[in-house]
Formats: structure tokens, C-alpha cells, sequence
């Protein structure tokens, strides 16, 4: 029996943050980075925020939040107790909020609001049941998987995205994609799923090149809002794959940022998980089948289900070139020397990663030290 069910309430386009004033006499807590308060982007907010009993800003957020960032950010919203927090930021202010509110309900007893404003469109966590917090001791990335996780209200408003910059719009970006394409040939893929991940795919193919080029462009913005959180919605009840799986530990090992480490692997993972050559004279898997559906619905050349998988890949490769994506670890920054040390322990992370269960292909040693070896290539 498939499932299918949306706890978040969605928000969106112009004047969303409206939201804000229907929360008075309020204790609220802003779970944010640095960067939000020094740019005075947070006023957006708290000028929303007037009538509260409280508001709070706790500003210690950074990229990859790690275990103990979540229990002083728990210390944080404990003291001010805190009626609604809200998240303001990319993926690693959301993830951090979900990880801080969930700790605080199980530990006071009591429910706590929480909403979810992204200022990037990438994550798609305002609408997940997933947190990925890294473990000081041992520097990996692990997933918080739990209903409970997903924040009671996401408000989408295209105002806080235009000023992000063009390489954090193509970064955020492929990460769209990358979720869209993992949730459309996930192993528990279906009807709801695939028209979600469909539609963010059009979406993030047709409007992630006109962001890139003009931040300003209201339209784009709102269209990559909307693709991010649709795709949030499909892998969120269907899982990823191989992509995400080896993705986090190379976030992990080489701090490369999220959606730039799925983009380097995208090509190769959709060329492991067609199997193509497998399929020579024999029924195409059905993952190649999906992949060459979208390359049909975007117009690229698909005479047969080689050709579309293989003109898939390449506009990706060109999307990619054109937003100055590198498209190997190397041009990533990442030296040889530190890769061949961790090598081992990405392919075994990638191995036990919770996204990895749902990957249309089974994932072993061989495939993922194949991946790798794509994206290591001079």
C-alpha cells in the first residue's frame, strides 16, 4: 500500500511573510547564521514580528551544524522559552531548527511551533521529515529521519532570495535537481511522487539558468522556490539514492558544499543507475525509462532510450558549464593525497547512508568505487 500524506503548510510567492503577524503575544525564537543579522536581512522578519511577546535571535548557525551546535542552540530556546521558533536561512539553519525543536519537545514535554523560512532554494527541508547534523567525534554527516521533524508552516517569499549570489544559485539549484531525479526513480517512487518530481524537474530546467544569470528576476526566483519545495515534498515520503549517499561523505572529508558535490556526481550516478549496457537487447531498466521520460518532456534528443539517458546527462554537463559548476573533486579544491586517504571511509559511509536504501540500483563497494572514479578522472 503506498502512502502519501503532507503535514507542512506551504505559504507562497509575494507578501508570504504577511504570515508572521498571526502568531501575537508570542515568545519566539530566530534560529539563524551570522550572515542574516549583519546583512539586516533578519529586519524582513522581526518588522513582521511587532506585536510578540518576545523575540529572540540565536545567530550561531554555520554550514555542516554539528551535534554540539544543535544542544547550545537547545540551551538557547530552553532559557527564552520559546512558543514558535522560527528558521531563517539555507538547509543548515533549517536542519539545525529541526534538530534544536525536536530535542526541546521531547525534553520539556510540550510542543513548540516551528516555521521554516528558506532564503535559498535548495534544501527543500521546509517541507521534510529529514535533518542532517555532523558528529564532532567523528566528522560524518548522519540523517535524522522522524515525522516530527517537519516544521509546522514553510513561508516561501521570493523577496529573501534575490540577493543570494550566482554561484550559491547554481550550487542550491542542482540540489533541486539532484532530489527531483532521486525521488523519481527511488524504489518507493509513486504516482504522487512522480508528479511532484516531475514538475520540479521542468521547473528547475526551464528557470534555474535565468536566476543564475539575473538574481533580480522575480519570476525565476519564485519558479525555483517552488521547484525546491515540490522536490522536498517528493523525496521526502519516497527517499534519494546514491547521489545523496556518497554526496554526504564528501561533504564531510572536503567541506565541498552540498548541491555542488550532488551536481559533480550527478551525471555519473544517472549513467550507474541506468544500467544501459545492461540492458542491451533486453527490456531498459526502469530508471532508464524515467530518465528518458524527462529527457522527452524537455525536448532533448530521444529517437530511443539511449539516446535520451545520454542527452540527459549532457545538458546537465552543459548547465553546469555554464553556471562554472567544476565537474571533477580536483576542480573542487580537493588534492589527490587527501582523497586517497579517505577514500575507504567515503565509500563505507556512502555504503551505510539511510539515503542509500531507496537507490533504483543496488549500491555496493563496486559501483560507488566506480562513481568515484568518474569524478577523480585528470
Amino acid at each position: 500500500m503506498n502512502r502519501f500524506k503532507i503535514k507542512t503548510e506551504v505559504r507562497f510567492n509575494k507578501n508570504a511573510l504577511e504570515t508572521l503577524r498571526e502568531f501575537e503575544d508570542k515568545a519566539a525564537v530566530i534560529i539563524t547564521d551570522k550572515f542574516m543579522v549583519e546583512s539586516g536581512l533578519i529586519h524582513k522578519i522581526t518588522d513582521k514580528m511587532t506585536g510578540y511577546k518576545s523575540v529572540e535571535v540565536f545567530d550561531e548557525i554555520t554550514p555542516d551544524p554539528t551535534t554540539t551546535l544543535i544542544a547550545q542552540g537547545l540551551k538557547f530556546i530552553t532559557k527564552h522559552q520559546a512558543d514558535i521558533v522560527i528558521a531563517l536561512g539555507g538547509g543548515s539553519s533549517i536542519d539545525a531548527a529541526k534538530a534544536i525543536v525536536f530535542m526541546a519537545e521531547r525534553a520539556e514535554n510540550r510542543d513548540i511551533m516551528l516555521i521554516a523560512i528558506p532564503t535559498t532554494s535548495g534544501t527543500g527541508s521546509e517541507v521534510t521529515q529529514f535533518a542532517v547534523v555532523t558528529d564532532d567525534t567523528d566528522h560524518m554527516k548522519y540523517p535524522l529521519v522522524d515525522e516530527k521533524l517537519l516544521p509546522d508552516i514553510a513561508i516561501l517569499d521570493p523577496e529573501l532570495v534575490l540577493s543570494v549570489p550566482p554561484r550559491v544559485t547554481a550550487d542550491t539549484g542542482m540540489d533541486v535537481i539532484t532530489h527531483a531525479f532521486e525521488a523519481l526513480v527511488s524504489v518507493n517512487a509513486n504516482d504522487a511522487s512522480d508528479a511532484l518530481a516531475e514538475k520540479a524537474l521542468l521547473l528547475a530546467f526551464k528557470y534555474l539558468p535565468f536566476a543564475y544569470k539575473d538574481g533580480s528576476n522575480v519570476e525565476a526566483r519564485e519558479k525555483m522556490h517552488s521547484a525546491s519545495c515540490l522536490a522536498g515534498m517528493a523525496f521526502n515520503e519516497v527517499g534519494l539514492g546514491i547521489n545523496h549517499g556518497i554526496a554526504h561523505a564528501l561533504g564531510a572529508k572536503f567541506h565541498i558544499p552540498h548541491g555542488r558535490a550532488n551536481a559533480i556526481l550527478m551525471p555519473h550516478v544517472i549513467r550507474y543507475n541506468a544500467h544501459l549496457r545492461a540492458c542491451f537487447g533486453a527490456e531498459p531498466f526502469e530508471a532508464a525509462q524515467r530518465y528518458a521520460e524527462i529527457a522527452r518532456k524537455l525536448r532533448l534528443p530521444h529517437d530511443n532510450i539511449r539516446i535520451a539517458v545520454e542527452s540527459l546527462i549532457e545538458e546537465i554537463k552543459h548547465m553546469m558549464r555554464r553556471m562554472e559548476i567544476p565537474a571533477t573533486l580536483w576542480e573542487a579544491g580537493v588534492s589527490k593525497e587527501d582523497y586517497l586517504r579517505e577514500k575507504e571511509a567515503i565509500i563505507e559511509a556512502a555504503m551505510k547512508d539511510a539515503c542509500s536504501t531507496s537507490n533504483p540500483r543496488e549500491v555496493n563497494r563496486e559501483g560507488i568505487e566506480k562513481i568515484l572514479g568518474y569524478i577523480t578522472e585528470e
